[in-house]
């Protein structure tokens, strides 16, 4: 018989975009003894300081694997992110709750999950992190437990490891039920560094984060909260 400590880790991908929720979730994955296979997007998105951050993220873990892959959202546009649509700036906290903001992107986590699944299914993995929220969030209707459960049942449908019975899939969402401040709380015991991730949606020429935009202002409250300083670069600060 094997040791246990001749068992091969088992694999999971992990979804990173280069924000402190994809980070913390990573970190979390590889606290939990997986090895990570990280899997990010260039989906058409106004800009790539978040694939930046999520390449220092990468080599910062050591990570084997990791998949960037080219999607053109802008094709089929609809949000801020993926077109030339102002994003909305300074706004307050019942303001960015009360609709579901043009930062939308309309199915992302769909698509993104479908490749996470896809990924899954080949390298032999039962499992998918993603970093959704249901509280400190600007109201995304697919960062919801009821949409992420929903979605567990139709993957286990969908693939033929699923069907023949080889493979369970488990959607996992270790911050879904957080706050932005129990979230970096987290991620400062696993020992992330904020410095490597990027959250704005509105980045200067230079990466600075625009500090106005509903993503830096979430971000900001969740460091005040937690009793710590944003160690990145912002134009502004409310």
């Amino acid at each position: 018989m094997k040791n246990e400590v001749d068992k091969p880790m088992k694999k999971a991908v992990v979804l990173l975009s280069g924000g402190i929720d994809s980070a913390t979730t990573l970190a979390i994955a590889r606290n939990r003894g997986f090895e990570i296979c990280a899997l990010s997007f260039r989906y058409g998105q106004r800009h790539l300081v978040e694939l930046e951050a999520a390449a220092r993220i990468v080599q910062s873990y050591f990570v084997p694997q990791h998949l960037t892959v080219d999607i053109d959202l802008r094709r089929i546009g609809g949000s801020a992110l993926t077109s030339d649509l102002g994003v909305p700036k300074s706004r307050s906290l019942q303001e960015m709750g009360k609709d579901i903001p043009i930062t939308y992107v309309p199915a992302r986590n769909t698509i993104f999950l479908s490749y996470a699944l896809a990924w899954a299914e080949v390298i032999g993995s039962s499992d998918i992190f993603i970093g959704v929220n249901a509280l400190d969030y600007s109201g995304y209707p697919d960062c919801r437990p009821e949409y992420i459960e929903a979605y567990e049942r139709m993957a286990n449908l969908a693939t033929k490891a699923g069907v023949e019975g080889k493979q369970k899939l488990k959607i996992h969402t270790p911050l879904i039920a957080l706050s932005k401040a129990q979230i970096i709380r987290k991620g400062m015991e696993l020992d992330v560094d904020y410095s490597l991730t990027h959250s704005c949606y509105d980045p200067g020429t230079d990466g600075a984060a625009c500090g106005q935009c509903d993503s830096c202002l979430l971000r900001l409250k969740g460091f005040q909260e937690a009793g710590l300083s944003d160690p990145v670069r912002y134009r502004l600060t409310p």
